[in-house]
């Protein structure tokens, strides 16, 4: 088996990301910290006299655009101050999050470049058990890996996630691959050198991969680099349903079921989509959109790849009957609304400015209340004073900004005169400008 195609394509697009932060930033010592940390290293450091100073940490990420968004996990960046990537071939830069989702680990990083390379992604939903997968980290101070193994399984839940609404989501694809400290949002690629899935978490007793390694299915990371980059948040889907245990012989047995595969609906809640589909407790789902389902994790992965008000159909079994519905999936609220901030504007007038309302991890790292940064520009006026892409404005004429129409407001209520414009870049350097609307 030949790997050097795969390995070639995807290497010069793994990333090295470097996070530094206060050691009180991180809170305690909880377990799921400490398996990610074995995971994607860690170089934490106390005074000699016991008080926590900076830490310093790593892990690796995948450039999915060639104007440098990238996929990460969210422990690798989570209360980072300070985060540098550096690519294979030696060149560095300033990141900034765009977004992060604790609930499924992964997070989006910006750093201002392009024509960069890039991995593309592949179809972790047609990934069969038994086939090579490669594990591409660049870890561990700029030395890139790749090993291979198979899939070993898919639809993994490891119980590593936690959420207070209970909103995680675990469906990892498990491989043996090895992965190791440093390896941490790196790619999981096919033989075709696509994207499958960004690697996550390793069952280990020690800091090394004792041959399991778990990724997060790319079909879920597009969705959400989608949902991060276009509504600043992640667009949660629910079925509405409520799942105790997945069926085996004595649960098929003790509810008087015929078949061991779907999952069993212990209860369907009020206001749901399930319930508005005439989804029953006591029903048994065997598939989304003709995708087969046979554990809470499946049925969990496969759906939160979908947005609310989205319709899907629902094959379910009912006293030995198979039915098909439609479903119209909701948010948590009930209902079918987009939930997002104030994320973008374009104003190709005279600022020329592409801008992005900033999340809280970027506002934490760049030490800042509030601000709104430039994405892209054209000819304009912004262009013309000097600002570059990566600029966050803080203040407009000595008032906080905090959404891009805050900005574009605030220039097109100047009548005469100049207006001055104040801000921050990534790597901490501040600078402001007057322009003449």
């Amino acid at each position: 088996m030949n790997f050097i195609y795969a390995a070639e394509r995807v290497r010069p697009a793994v990333v090295h990301i470097k996070t530094s932060y206060d050691a009180t930033a991180m809170g305690g010592d909880d377990d799921i910290e400490g398996i990610f940390r074995e995971f994607h290293g860690d170089g934490s450091s106390k005074s000699p006299f016991g008080s926590p100073s900076p830490r310093e940490s790593a892990g690796s990420g995948v450039i999915i655009s060639a104007d440098g968004y990238i996929a990460t996990n969210n422990h690798v960046v989570e209360s980072a101050n300070k985060i540098q990537v550096i690519l294979d071939d030696k060149r560095s830069y300033i990141g900034t999050v765009v977004g992060t989702d604790p609930t499924t680990d992964l997070a989006l990083v910006k750093i201002e470049d392009d024509a960069l390379p890039f991995v593309k992604y592949g179809d972790s939903d047609k990934l069969k058990v038994g086939e090579w997968v490669l594990a591409v980290g660049n870890p561990f101070d700029l030395t890139s890996t790749v090993t291979a193994g198979i899939v070993s399984a898919k639809s993994r839940n490891i119980n590593i996630l936690r959420d207070e609404k209970n909103m995680q989501v675990e469906s990892f694809i498990q491989t043996d691959a090895a992965v190791n400290p440093g390896n941490s949002g790196g790619a999981l690629v096919d033989l075709k050198g696509q994207l499958v899935g960004i690697n996550t978490a390793i069952a280990t007793s020690t800091r090394f991969s004792q041959g399991y390694s778990f990724a997060v299915p790319v079909t879920l990371v597009k969705k959400v680099m989608d949902d991060l980059l276009k509504y600043g948040e992640v667009q949660r889907a629910l079925l509405g349903v409520i799942i105790r245990q997945d069926i085996d012989a004595d649960f098929a047995k003790e509810k008087g079921l015929k078949s061991l595969k779907g999952v069993y609906i212990e209860d369907v809640n009020d206001e749901s989509a399930a319930k508005q589909a005439g989804i029953k407790a006591g029903d048994v789902v065997k598939r989304i959109n003709d995708i087969e389902v046979n554990s809470s994790s499946e049925l969990q992965g496969v759906v939160a790849t979908y947005r609310p008000g989205d319709k899907v159909k629902v094959a379910y079994e009912r006293g030995g009957k198979e039915y098909i519905t439609q479903v119209t999936l909701r948010n948590s609220m009930g209902n079918t609304s987009i939930v997002k901030r104030e994320t973008t504007a374009k104003e190709k007038g005279i600022l020329g400015a592409e801008l992005l309302a900033i999340s809280e991890a970027e506002k934490r790292v760049a030490g800042i209340e509030s601000g709104v940064r430039i994405t892209k520009l054209s000819s304009g006026k912004m262009k013309e004073a000097g600002f570059k892409p990566g600029f966050i404005i803080t203040h407009i004429d000595k008032k906080a900004v905090k959404t891009p129409n805050d900005v574009i407001k605030s220039i097109q209520n100047v009548k005469e005169g100049a207006v001055l414009i104040e801000g921050v870049y990534a790597d901490g350097t501040k600078d402001y400008r007057a322009i003449v609307p």
